[in-house]
This record gives structure tokens, sequence and C-alpha cells, in this order.
């Protein structure tokens, strides 16, 4: 950034060089590709990302995909801006983010923040419905969408130590010291979930409701709520079939699909030589998770929106957002993501379910770590909400930051 100067927006419009987009191609044209077992499947995906989908993709990158058009569009779309701020405990750090503001005056301030492997893109579908409902009696949104310092556009820490604590407390800056919210509404998925848990707990006078579509907490211990546990024990009689289907979910997570958190939570730097270097190695990386995590019966996922996710991480040579997992989990204390989602918290909090999302706990799991006032569980959709079904999303959002709840909190 040209002006060095604390809280001071300085608009920003995304622009990936020339020399990186050329080397890009050179690299996708010298890519080898691994060969597919003959008794796999072409539906199977077990084994990781199918070749023929990542060799699609590939030659679609080199030779059909045009950045310069999804640049523009992108450009068009967000409202952009870099800040340098002062975070206490850590030093000065730019952030990226985009700023859509509502005519509305009864307008909300909302604060949506995404996770890994994702970036601020994923608010494209929801930005306009949410700033600009179809009539008055809508609740409309003052919608704020920073970067994780290191995806996107986001300047990536030049030091460790930026985790989600961290990032919570760069983000309450950002609301309260730069753009002037002093109360605001959160919405968060993944390691937004984290972000803005963490945000609230350590700012309960700024942060006055939360919104969740991914919520990761486990169950209680025996002694603080022996029903819950008990109920768990006995959960094949006693739980719901969508709660049975979670668990399940969860479980085939935690055995199937948990090999990438163990790497990028222990050697991301390892892992960013090949995924950094190589836009083949970023692309099935990312391609697989994709496929597991959205639910693919019910939305394909473009050819042009999967390359424009994968550029978002390609253009920080990927290091950055896998690194993000050792900062988070090496984070102490209360506001730790180890210890947020374990301990009670009474924010208001309205949580919206999706089946194919990884972690979707019971009620009752729920309840003992945070003020559930809101639920609504749905029959499509996955990790990806706002990017999968957009309308869903921006509906729950609507309907439960207008609630009474929300306004007593606001206004308290």
């Amino acid at each position: 950034m040209a002006d060095n100067s604390l809280n001071q927006p300085i608009a920003y419009s995304l622009h990936i060089d020339d020399a990186l987009l050329d080397l890009t191609k050179k690299k996708l044209e010298l890519a080898r590709f691994p060969e597919e077992q003959s008794d796999i499947g072409d539906d199977d995906w077990s084994q990781g990302a199918k070749v023929k989908v990542v060799k699609r993709l590939a030659e679609y990158w080199a030779n059909g995909y045009d950045w310069r058009a999804e640049e523009a569009r992108i450009n068009h779309e967000f409202n952009q801006f870099k800040v340098k701020i002062d975070i206490p405990g850590y030093g000065p750090q730019t952030l990226h983010y985009a700023h859509q503001t509502s005519s509305r005056p009864d307008a909300i301030p909302l604060l949506f923040v995404q996770g890994w492997p994702g970036s601020f893109l994923e608010a494209r579908k929801i930005i306009e419905p949410l700033t600009n409902p179809p009539g008055p009696s809508t609740q409309a949104f003052h919608v704020i969408v920073p970067s994780i310092p290191g995806f996107g556009p986001g300047d990536p820490p030049a030091k460790s130590g930026f985790g989600p604590m961290l990032t919570a407390r760069a983000f309450k800056i950002l609301m309260v010291d730069v753009l002037g919210y002093q109360r605001c509404v959160t919405q968060g998925g993944d390691w937004g979930s984290m972000i803005t848990r963490s945000m609230a707990m350590q700012y309960p006078g700024h942060v006055r409701a939360c919104h969740y579509n991914f919520f990761p907490c486990g169950p209680p211990p025996w002694y603080k709520a022996p029903l819950t546990v008990g109920r768990l024990i006995l959960s094949p009689y006693l739980y719901t079939k969508r709660e049975l289907d979670s668990i399940k979910k969860m479980q085939y997570y935690q055995k199937e699909q948990g090999g990438y958190l163990k790497q990028q939570s222990t050697r991301p730097q390892s892992l960013g030589f090949g995924l950094g270097d190589s836009p083949i190695g970023l692309l099935g990386w990312l391609v697989e998770k994709f496929h597991e995590w959205m639910d693919v019966a019910n939305y394909t996922m473009p050819d042009d929106e999967a390359l424009t996710f994968v550029m978002m991480h390609w253009m920080q040579g990927a290091t950055p957002g896998l690194r993000y997992y050792k900062m988070a989990f090496a984070e102490e204390g209360e506001f730790s993501i180890r210890n947020s989602f374990a301990t009670y918290f009474d924010v208001p909090t309205g949580l919206s379910h999706f089946p194919k999302e990884i972690a979707v706990p019971p009620r009752d799991w729920v309840a003992w770590v945070t003020n559930e006032q809101f639920r609504r569980e749905h029959d499509r959709g996955g990790h990806f909400a706002a990017v999968e079904c957009p309308e869903l999303l921006v509906q729950d959002l609507r309907d439960w930051f207008s609630s009474e709840t929300v306004a007593k909190a606001i206004q308290g």
C-alpha cells in the first residue's frame, strides 16, 4: 500500500500480474497426471480427486478460462478496499475487504467471514439480495466481507501467530475503528464460524448476534450434561434420522477426509512447496474438497467458479491458506478454537443446517455451549451454503436478524 496511515481505507481493484498468468499456462502445459486404477469406478472419489475431472479443468484453465474477464467481473461486483491496522499483541497488518452498503436507513451491519478453501468470493451471490432486498418489509444489511489474511487478495501475515483469535481482533478493529460500526451481527462458516465466535466472545458489546452454517462443537462432558451424554449413548433409539445421519457424516469426515487437516496443521510449509508451485497439485487438492463437501446431487459447481476459487489461493502461492491451520491450532486461551466451542457463551445465536455440511451437531450438543434462538434445517446444501444455495442462506439471515430477539440485543 502506498499510504502507511493506520485505519485509512484505500480503494482496491483485484489484479494478477501477466507474468504469473503466463507461468501458470506453461506449468499447466507441462503437467503430469496420475493414472486411475482399473477397478476404481468413474464416480468413486475414495482415492481423491478424479483424474478425468482434474484433466478437464486443467485443459480449460490453460486454453479456455478467461481470468481477465473474471477479474473485471469481480471488480465490478465488489467495492474493495485495503487498510493498514495495528493489532494489539501482534503489530501492523494490512487487511483486504469488500464493503457494500445499503440505501436503507434500518440496515444492519453484517460481517460475513468465509473459510478454506474459499475466499471473500463466497459472498458473491448473497451481497446484492442482502443489501438491496425486494421490499421495505424485508431486512436489509450493510455487508462487510474481509479476506482472512493470506486468502485471495488478503496480504499474508509476515510473521507467525495469526490464527482465528487474532483474526477476530483484526476484524473488530476493521468494523469498529475503521468503518465505525459500533454494533454488528455476524455470519460464519468454516474458519468464519471460529473467527466470529471468538470475536463475539472477546467483544460482546460490539457483536450482538451471530449466525452460523457450520458449528463444530462436540458432545459435553458426561459430568456437565449427563442426560445429553445418555441420549448420545442411546442414539440409535433416541436420535432422529437427521441427527443419526449427521453423526455418520462427522465420523466419515474424521475417518476418510481429515488427512488434509493433520498435514496443514502440522507441516503446512512442506505441503506448500508442491501446492504453491504446481497449479495441477493445487487444483487436485481443492477440487476434491469441493466434491466431497458440497451437495453434488443438488449443485454442480461451474468450471469457471471452481477455477476462480482455485485462483484465490494460487495467486498467493497456496501456502498462507495452508499455514492458517498451523496458526489456529497453536493458539491458546479461552477465545482459541480449542476452547471457544467448549465454553458456554450467551450471545443470541442462529443456526442453519444443511444436510451435506461436515459438522451438524444435535441440538442438545449446541445447547451446552451457546444461546441458540433460531434453527432452520434444510433438505439440500453442503459446506459452501452461500455458493450452493444462496437463496436459502439469505432467507435465514433475513429471518433471524430481523427477529425481536436480535432487535433487543442490538438496542441493548
